[in-house]
Order: C-alpha cells, then structure tokens, then sequence
C-alpha cells in the first residue's frame, strides 16, 4: 500500500501506533531504572544489579542491525507487530520473576525485542510519510523519546511505592495490546522487495549478534574491572575475531546484513558518524551529571533521571521544530553544526563546575546540551532516510541507531574508567593537603573520604560525630569535592573533545533535498 492512498485518519491512526511503540521501548528504561532498588531488596542477588541494566543494553544494541535488515527484506509492519508483541510478553515475565537470575534473562530476552522495536519505528515513517514530511516527523518522534524520559521516573517511583515494583514491568501490557491494534490494523504494509527466506544472511546475522555481544558485555565490565584485566581483554579478543569473520562474510553476501556501499555514500557514513561522537557527550552527560549535583553540590535528590528533567525538556523542545526548520532552509547542515556546537558548548560549561557553583547554573548548562541534542537527532534520521533508497531505509536508520548507541556505550566506559581511575588518587591528594587533626577518623565515612561524595551518608556520620568534630569534617568534606570536581572537570572536557568530530562532519554533510524521493517511491519499490 503506498502512502499516497493513505487517509488522513489512517495516517494519523497509524502514526499515533507508532508513537506509542515508540514510547512503550523507551519508557520501559527509565521507569526500571527506578525500580531496581526496591526489586533487590526483595529478590535479592545485588550481585546480579548491573547485568540487568547490559543485559537489555547488550540485547537491544546488538539486535538494531539485523532487525533493520531484515525489515527492509520482509516489509517492517510484520516485524513492528511482533516486536510489540514479543515485548510485552517479555515484560510479563519480568515481572513475574522470582529470581534476579531470572530478572536477568527475560531482561535479555525483552532487549532482543526493543531492538527489533527501535530499528523498525524510525524506518516505518518512510511507509506513512512522503520524503518531504519526514524531517519534520523525525523531529516529532525524537520528542516523543524525549517525553519517555521526563515522565519515566515519575512513572516508575509512582508505580514502586503503589502497587509495586512488578507493575514496573506490567505497564507495558496495555499500552502494548493499544500500539500492537493501532499498528495492525491502521499501518499500510509496505515491501520493496521479493526476499525469501533463503536469501537471509543467516550467517552473517548470527556473526554480527555473537560478535556485538562480548564487546558490549566488555565494555559495561569496566565499570569495575580494569581495561586490562584478563575478563575485558579476553572479549575483546573474541569480539575482534567475531566481528572480523563477519566482515569477511558479509563481503561474500549476495543479501549482506550491513550493505558495507552504504559507508561509500555521504548520506549515511556523515549522519553515522555525528551519532556515534555526539552520543558521547549525550550519554557523558546523563551519567555524570546526577555526581554534580548530588556529589559536588551536596543535593539530596534519590532520582538521577529527575535531576534530568531540564535536559530531557529542552530536546523535547527543540527536536520538533528542528526537523521543520530542515525541511525549509537550503544549508541545513550548518544547522547542525549550531547544533552540535551548542551542546559542546554546554560540556564546556559543565566543565567549570566548582564546589560553589550554584545549582540553577548546572541546570542551565544542561539545557544548552539538551538544546544541541535535540537537533542532531532528527537530522542525522532525516538526511538518511531522504537520501537512501526506500528499500535501504530500515537498515540505514537501524544502523544510524545502532552507531549512536554503541557510542553511548564506547563512551560512557571510557568516562567511566576514567573516572574510577583517577578520583580517588585526587580525594587522596585534596585530602592529604589538609591540616592534620589527631583523632579525627578520616574513614569515619565507612569507606574513606570518596564516601562523603554520597549525600545521604554524609548525614549519617554528621549525627554519628560530637560537634566538636563537625567542623573537621565540613573540610575533609570540601576536600573530596574539590577532588571529585577536578575529576568532573576531566571527563567533561575529554567528551567536548570526542564531540569535537561530530562538529567537524556536520562540515561535510551533503544537503540532499529533503523531498527528493516524493515522487518516485512507489516506482523504486516496484522496481526493486
């Protein structure tokens, strides 16, 4: 079915399906995110805490490429349909778990399917919406991910304290069984070409899944293993060898899961590559931020993604207008060079963060960065998806995906080893430079210093201390946060610097016009 033969009220039906698989993927994120402190303390296994954050990170990433190929083989509406359905079926299961082994592996298993769900709702607009309209439908869908992660924590501590951390999970079931009828019946079915099964790159699929896997398990392993450890050297190792045989494959394929012409054409190896380097400062910003304010500024706040919330509104905000304004200016690309500045410009100003700087100012350098990302988002998905061929689009939108999130996760454990290498030799030294005090118990904060960065620990030792102490413990306090800011100061200059690439490929964006394929859509799909 074309899009031309569309009603307005299919479309818009249609579009609110989307929007809403959209929605359900992104939210299930943030409204977890929140609920895993309550879902320890009562299955237990803190051990197992962090796998189940990568192993939906792992699943979810590694599964974009081959989800986006196989859309562009098959049609995307079969693939919409069962990764809702695959989903929230998922979803049930988490939250019937009795076990965080268990919580673990349907995590894994609902990462398989956001997968599917995020490599195909971006690429399934090109079924609904003329080339002309779909930069400025970018830019709505990317405020719709931004919406996700204003009301997710609300929605997920809500959900806690009420029925219970298990409806964390259960709130997928209706909002999936409203996305999966809306999609199936209201969204045209759209297919390019005639694949059949047997012209799968099996192979391929499998190498690339099996490759992916161990470099991003390696990579959310140096949170707290070394680079060099033999665990994260030796995925690595095996990612390497994985990833190699799959380029080897692939170049033999006649159906390649990654078509490797597409890193030829400019339309799509530029916008790759300002999502790969932007998604640093992105992904920089909302992991190291919540240390500022709740390390460096001593604020009490419990929830990370609230203290987000000015950042999250100003993507909203500018993501929406942003696709508009593309479709009608000529040099667009140095829109996203404003763009990609202004949000360096914001990791600059986060970088000047002391122990005196007052919170409205954190707040509004987080604005500005959420006010550049807003606008890389729907560029880099507009030029590709106007300047691919139709039966490319699924995959060049799943790969532009995919490249912004393995630079999320790429960035986020450089940071992250970063971080843990070099701040507590800084508290050591701030520490050190300080007066002696006989008597005074230096690791009265059950760890050392570095634990007095935790507000809700601080509080603790203050009424565990007699007042004579307290002033002591005012300095070592000022102390660890003078430490903790030079850190800060580090990591935020280190990701302007990596975001500085994506700034010079905005440079060398062709501006393909973004109505280009209005009229030849149904021809090429016939054609091919």
């Amino acid at each position: 079915m074309s899009n031309r033969l569309l009603s307005r009220t299919q479309v818009v039906l249609a579009t609110v399906g989307v929007a809403l698989t959209l929605l359900l993927s992104a939210l299930d994120q943030t409204v977890v995110g929140v609920a895993m402190p309550r879902i320890v303390g009562e299955l237990h296994g803190l051990e197992f805490y962090a796998w189940v954050i990568t192993a939906y990170l792992v699943a979810s990433t590694a599964m974009l490429p081959v989800a986006g190929k196989l859309g562009d083989m098959f049609g995307r509406k079969p693939f919409l349909v069962g990764g809702i359905a695959g989903f929230v079926a998922a979803s049930a299961l988490c939250g019937l778990s009795q076990s965080m082994v268990e919580l673990v592996i349907f995590r894994a298993v609902q990462g398989l399917f956001a997968g599917v769900l995020f490599a195909s709702t971006f690429a399934v607009l090109a079924d609904i919406f003329p080339p002309a309209q779909l930069a400025r439908m970018s830019g709505v869908f990317g405020a719709v991910y931004g919406v996700s992660s204003l009301i997710g924590p609300t929605l997920g501590g809500f959900l806690t304290d009420g029925p219970g951390w298990r409806w964390a999970f259960y709130v997928n079931v209706p909002l999936g069984i409203a996305a999966v009828i809306l999609v199936l019946t209201r969204l045209p079915y759209v297919r390019a070409s005639r694949a059949r099964l047997g012209d799968v790159d099996w192979a391929g699929a499998a190498l690339l899944l099996a490759g992916l896997t161990p470099l991003l398990v390696a990579l959310s392993l140096t949170r707290d293993h070394a680079w060099l450890s033999p665990e994260v050297l030796g995925l690595l190792a095996l990612a390497t060898v994985l990833l190699v045989s799959f380029c080897l494959v692939e170049r033999r394929s006649s159906h390649p899961v990654v078509p490797f012409s597409l890193f030829r054409r400019n339309d799509f190896a530029v916008p790759a590559v300002i999502a790969f380097f932007s998604a640093v400062g992105m992904f920089g910003t909302v992991t190291f931020v919540p240390l500022v304010f709740q390390g460096l500024l001593g604020t009490t706040a419990t929830n990370s993604g609230q203290l987000l919330t000015p950042m999250m509104l100003a993507v909203v905000l500018t993501a929406t207008p942003a696709g508009a304004l593309m479709a009608r200016i000529p040099r667009y690309r140095f829109v996203g060079t404003a763009a990609v500045g202004t949000m360096i410009l914001g990791l600059l100003l986060l970088a000047q963060v002391g122990v005196h700087t007052g919170q409205w100012e954190v707040t509004r350098d987080i604005i500005v960065v959420g006010a550049g990302l807003g606008i890389t988002f729907p560029l880099t998905l507009a030029v590709v998806q106007a300047g691919l061929p139709h039966h490319l689009v699924g995959v060049g939108t799943s790969q532009v995906n995919f490249w912004r999130s393995l630079g999320g996760a790429i960035g986020t454990a450089i940071l992250g080893s970063i971080l843990a290498n070099r701040l507590p030799g800084a508290i050591r030294a701030q520490v050190a430079a300080l007066p002696p005090r006989p008597g005074f118990p230096t690791t009265a904060a059950q760890g050392g210093p570095q634990a007095l960065l935790d507000p809700a620990k601080l509080t603790s030792i203050r009424a565990s201390l007699p007042s004579g102490m307290l002033p002591a413990l005012d300095r070592l306090v000022e102390a660890s946060r003078i430490g903790l800011a030079g850190t800060l100061r580090d990591l935020f200059v280190i990701a302007a610097a990596i975001a500085a690439v994506s700034l010079i490929a905005t440079l060398f964006l062709r501006e393909v016009p973004l109505g280009r394929r209005a009229e030849g859509v149904e021809e090429e799909a016939e054609a091919a």
